[in-house]
């Protein structure tokens, strides 16, 4: 039986990697301390997905370890030697970074090269899968000219109707302190694959969402959104005019390209990973999808400040994926993704 180690298991992609190679009879190891309570508050908190997981599937084993415990993370590998590692633990907030600098780097930075270099140690042959992010272009693709439309921005320029590739640039741009510290882990995975032979990849992720995530407002996109609608919350939209557009990607489609990715692995590849043109909503449109489902409207404000470092239009181009992995292509579209969070706030409001 091959066994998966994941960090950040209880997160968004963390959990969906435990659930799908649990279910294609893998033993998994998952690594998470609950920091994103620390890092966002109760609402932030994951233990109700840890418990889930360890009720659901008896191949599951939770450990408790922070990956910035550099002997600990050493010890867990030598001791386990996965076929295989999936790093999605993070800290994923740009405005909290600003007040937690060290934090942020500690996590993102100096935890992935934790992890890095155990993997190097114990068991170098196993492909080494990292959850990156588009923040790495940080405000460069800002640059792009574009077209003010009735909902949305769109990108004015043909070359990126279908969004932005792996050869974007990712320097001498604004990226917050949180797309800095992705960066450097970013560019440490390539190095990893690149300098000693390793089978790595960095994701750089767009939107990635689904029913299993604790969105909060300083992160998670639609999952909060559809919260703010369901409870009747009012959700503050950040400058752009609320026209501001992110391509989401469901999380059992980013799980699925990392099984074709530890399957068939390469060394020190990037992708941009996102849902790519057809999954890419603006906020506006976000609020209209959502009162379509729930029959309630959607109560906001508008604060004419954007976020520091963010993007106006951003899709993600797949064609890198698919050229190297032409048996993965997006497979959840927007109304579905709407529903199954929309459900599993209901279910977990009902619950409470």
């Amino acid at each position: 039986m091959k066994s998966l180690l994941v960090t950040g298991s209880s997160g968004l992609i963390g959990s969906e990697v435990v659930t799908h190679f649990s279910e294609s009879g893998w033993t998994v190891h998952g690594v998470d301390n609950n920091m994103r309570a620390d890092f966002f508050g109760p609402g932030g908190d994951t233990r109700w997905n840890t418990q889930r997981l360890k009720d659901q599937f008896p191949s599951f084993h939770h450990h408790e370890l922070d990956i910035r415990d550099r002997a600990g993370v050493q010890n867990l590998l030598k001791e386990l030697r996965p076929d295989a590692i999936v790093h999605t633990a993070a800290q994923p907030s740009h405005d909290l970074a600003a007040s937690r600098p060290f934090d942020d780097f500690d996590v993102n930075a100096v935890g992935t090269l934790n992890f890095l270099e155990a993997t190097r140690l114990a068991c170098p042959e196993s492909p080494f899968v990292h959850m990156s992010t588009n923040k790495v272009y940080g405000d460069a693709p800002n640059e792009i000219a574009l077209v003010e439309l009735e909902k949305r921005w769109d990108y004015a320029d043909p070359t990126y109707e279908d969004g932005i590739r792996e050869t974007y640039r990712i320097d001498q741009c604004k990226h917050s302190l949180f797309g800095a510290s992705k960066v450097a882990a970013d560019v440490m995975v390539q190095e990893y694959g690149r300098y000693f032979g390793m089978p790595t990849c960095a994701l750089r992720g767009g939107c990635l969402t689904g029913p299993n995530h604790s969105g909060v407002e300083l992160h998670g996109f639609l999952s909060y959104l559809i919260r703010c609608n369901l409870e009747g919350k009012t959700y503050r939209v950040f400058g752009y005019k609320g026209k501001q557009v992110r391509d989401n990607i469901h999380s059992h489609d980013v799980v699925a390209f990392m099984e074709h990715f530890i399957a068939a692995p390469r060394q020190g590849e990037v992708y941009n990973i996102g849902g790519g043109r057809a999954n890419s909503i603006s906020i506006l449109e976000a609020f209209d999808l959502i009162a379509s489902i729930s029959g309630k409207p959607m109560q906001h404000e508008y604060v004419d400040q954007n976020r520091q470092g963010d993007h106006i239009c951003y899709i993600s181009n797949l064609d890198k994926m698919k050229a190297h992995y032409p048996g993965w292509d997006i497979t959840k579209d927007l109304q579905t993704t709407f529903q199954e969070i929309y459900q599993s706030w209901l279910a977990r409001t009902q619950a409470s």
